[in-house]
């Protein structure tokens, strides 16, 4: 949210240090926590679909940010495609939580 206010440069940069010094904590918590809930039977077939779509969600980030911003004029169109996304992405793996959890 912080990036739909930037207007100064310093703001940038401070938000580009600080997605520089989470990012590589977050991405391994994200595969040590997918680790943990996929069946260890079928780890390598899961990680390669979590490989594609890691592969397809950087494509279709960049290309969204940048068909939003040619489209509005602003980039602060393209940050609101991008928050929607997690939004999404949010509601999808809670869903997918409480369909397991019906199922066990």
């Amino acid at each position: 949210m912080f990036a739909l206010q930037l207007d100064k440069t310093w703001e940038f940069w401070v938000l580009a240090v600080c997605v520089g010094m989470f990012q590589g904590a977050i991405q391994a918590l994200s595969r040590s926590y997918f680790a943990k809930i996929i069946p260890k039977e079928k780890s390598s077939e899961y990680f390669g679909f979590y490989d594609i779509f890691g592969k397809g969600a950087s494509f279709m980030g960049t290309f969204l940010m940048g068909v939003s911003t040619q489209i509005s004029g602003s980039s602060k169109t393209g940050v609101i495609v991008i928050c929607l996304m997690f939004v999404i992405g949010y509601i999808l793996f809670k869903f997918a939580s409480n369909a397991k959890q019906e199922i066990v």
